[in-house]
Order: C-alpha cells, then structure tokens, then sequence
C-alpha cells in the first residue's frame, strides 16, 4: 500500500532562501588637483574596460538571480511570499502504516489469500485520529460492544440488525471516534464476520446497498447514494457505499460510508451542525479504505 497520508510526508530542512548579497562598489574618483593629468587612455583600452566591466555586472546579477532562484525553488510554496495557498480542508493524519502479520500469513488482497481474510489484529486496522482531534473516550480504538454499534442506527432498525449480526457470524467490532475543533465529529466500526461471503450477505440482507440504505442512521433518517465522486477509482480493491443525507438537514448533516473488504465491514460516519464538509469526509474514507486493502 502506498504510503497516503488524507496523511503528508515529514518536510524536508529549510533551504537557504538565497544567496547572500554581493555589494556593488567602486572605486573613489583618484584627486587630481594640484597634479598634471595623466595621459589620455588608448582608445582601444578604454573599449576593453568597459566590456569588462559589463561582464563582472553581469556576473555579479546573474549570480544574485541564479541565487535567488535556487532559494524559491528549493523552499515548500507556503513559504514564499505571494505563492502561499489555502488549506483545503484536509485533515493532518499520521502516516500510515500496515500492522505486522502472523508468521506464514499475507494481506488480504494477496494471490494467496483467496478469500480476503483480515488475519492482523482488527483494533490495528482502524484509522487514527488526526492532529487536533479529541477522541471520543467511548470509542477510544478498542473492542465495543454490538449495542454500541447498534445505537448508530434507528431504533426500530436495532432488533433486526442484531439478529443479522448473530445470523452472519459477527465476531469483533473495533471503534474509534474523534472531534475536531471545528465540530465535526467521526466515528468509525470495524466488523469482522467469520468470512467475506458472510459479510457480503450481511450487508445486502443487513444494511442494504442500493441507491439509499435500508438500515437508517439515527442521525440520518433519509439519504441517498452520493455520486460526487468516482470512488471505485480510488479506493483500491476494497468495495464503497457511499451516502449523503437528502436535504432538508436537521440540526446536523450527516455523511455515511460502508466499506466492504473481505470479511471485515466498516462504517464510518461523519457529522457536523449545519454542513458536514466533504474534503476530510472524502479523505477519511479513502485513507480507512486503504488501511483495509
């Protein structure tokens, strides 16, 4: 997997921002008052002069510029003055790393591993909170309980997605939830079943996944499937149902995902009052994706 993180690479050291500046000086006109003057220069020697001159200028600037193009381009573009641009909205992840596997086991997309098993520890699977979070001490990366999980959901879907996780081998659930400063608060589930064609039944039988879920939020009675994006082309081998909250929005809007990978199921969700942004919703999903891959 390649190395993403929506996570950046560390920064490498500042480079000079030029080359220092070489003063221009020249020499006092010589006093020649009281004295003959000298004798006229040879024309020739004066011509000679005087292309010196312009070539030392012109080393001399062109050295200054050559240096001066050195620093700007070897510093990162927030640094120069005029060229900054904005944040768009990302979040700073960790860098991302895979968990060490069992001895003798791969990854679950390797040829070997026919049916997609997740054989790494499924709480080393999920996403870390990025700079600036506060975790959600409930969902702190750990084991949690179906109830918990099932809390996500309408009540009166509750009882039958229960069912449906006992029918479909349910076997751990991990969390981890997190807000940010700005209000926009993520949560996280890892499912893993005893095999990938148990998830895949479990999310058609369970969750649904058409053109909007059959198992609502509770923070999000209707949405739809949330086309604003080619996400196949990203997301890796994994598979994404994506869906965003039909307007009018309540007090909060709500961004949901399900990732089906193997034998594990993932839902995350994102919320916030008034507009849920898309960016960091974009960049959490893809980045858990890939941990999954």
């Amino acid at each position: 997997m390649t190395d993403t993180s929506t996570a950046t690479a560390a920064s490498a050291p500042d480079a000079p921002t030029g080359a220092p500046e070489v003063p221009a000086t020249e020499a006092p006109a010589p006093h020649t008052e009281g004295f003959d003057a000298p004798p006229a220069v040879p024309r020739v020697r004066r011509v000679g002069f005087a292309v010196a001159r312009w070539v030392a200028a012109a080393l001399v600037c062109g050295g200054l510029g050559a240096g001066t193009a050195y620093g700007i381009a070897s510093m990162d573009r927030t640094d120069v003055p005029g060229l900054a641009t904005e944040s768009d909205g990302r979040w700073d992840y960790p860098r991302l790393t895979l968990p060490a596997l069992p001895e003798g086991r791969q990854r679950p997309y390797s040829d070997g591993n026919r049916h997609h098993i997740h054989h790494a520890d499924l709480r080393d699977l999920l996403l870390p909170a990025p700079e600036g979070a506060t975790v959600d001490k409930g969902l702190g990366g750990g084991w949690v309980q179906d109830s918990r999980y099932l809390s996500e959901y309408a009540e009166e879907h509750r009882s039958r997605l229960g069912q449906a996780l006992g029918d479909h081998g349910a076997r751990h659930i991990a969390a981890r939830g997190w807000t940010m400063p700005d209000g926009t608060a993520t949560r996280i589930y890892l499912l893993r079943l005893t095999s990938s064609d148990m998830v895949e039944e479990f999310s058609q039988a369970g969750i649904g996944a058409g053109l909007s879920p059959d198992a609502a939020l509770t923070s999000a009675p209707d949405t739809r499937l949330d086309e604003s994006w080619e996400w196949d082309e990203l997301a890796g081998p994994v598979t994404l149902h994506v869906y965003d909250e039909v307007p009018p929005l309540g007090a909060e809007h709500t961004r949901q995902a399900y990732i089906v990978s193997g034998d594990i199921l993932a839902l995350v969700v994102q919320s916030r009052q008034g507009t849920a942004p898309a960016v960091p919703f974009r960049q959490t999903v893809l980045l858990q994706s890939q941990l999954l891959g």
